[in-house]
């Protein structure tokens, strides 16, 4: 978080402001280091984000060994790539199919597997996204572009302290012989939280 914003605090959101506030607050009396938290921001935002987790699924969808260790205990499988750390302990991969999807939501906070996906969207965190994703999973994913047929099934899965999920879409028509690395690349945050569906390779950056 930048400690020297180019503009006033009347220019930032009120929970940006607050936050803000209660930074300088604590840094004023010496509880917190900057340097420290500029250090947390830069490791979640760059080093550690979706791109573990795309890896984790390209592998899957690469090494049908991995795959089933996956589903059998994702948090030892996602351990053995090096992505550990707190928030990331108790680990549950889930599986789309063809007639299952699967949907990730934590409806009492903001629980979110940070080691593999990295800072959590703003809207995860809302409430309307929280009670709306158990109601209406169907709607909520039309508003985020996702129609699924009226035969797929919508499995909501609800993220607690003690148990974080990771989605793992279907892989791509068309990616015979790509390798994992390239495969990555077709796997979004979105599709991991079960928002949205991995890339097509037509589409991929």
């Amino acid at each position: 978080m930048p400690h020297d914003h180019p503009h006033h605090d009347t220019d930032l959101d009120p929970m940006t402001a607050r936050v803000k506030a209660l930074e300088t607050l604590l840094v004023g009396k010496g509880l917190v280091d900057p340097a420290a938290i500029d250090a947390i921001v830069e490791t979640y935002a760059h080093r550690v984000g979706p791109q573990n987790g795309a890896s984790v699924v390209a592998r899957a969808w690469t090494d049908p060994e991995f795959a089933g260790w996956l589903a059998r205990d994702a948090t030892a499988a996602i351990a053995s790539m090096g992505f550990t750390g707190r928030q990331g302990e108790h680990m549950q991969a889930v599986f789309n199919t063809d007639d299952t999807h699967n949907l990730v939501v934590c409806t009492l906070c903001s629980c979110y597997p940070w080691p593999v996906l990295g800072l959590p969207p703003v809207w995860y965190k809302s409430p309307p996204y929280r009670a709306r994703a158990v109601r209406e999973p169907r709607a909520v994913l039309a508003e985020f572009g996702l129609t699924l047929p009226a035969t797929t099934r919508i499995r909501v899965w609800d993220s607690t302290a003690e148990l974080r999920y990771l989605v793992v879409p279907q892989r791509p028509a068309g990616t015979a012989g790509w390798s994992a690395e390239r495969l990555a690349g077709l796997v979004t945050r979105e599709a991991m939280i079960g928002t949205g569906l991995a890339r097509s390779p037509g589409s991929a950056p």
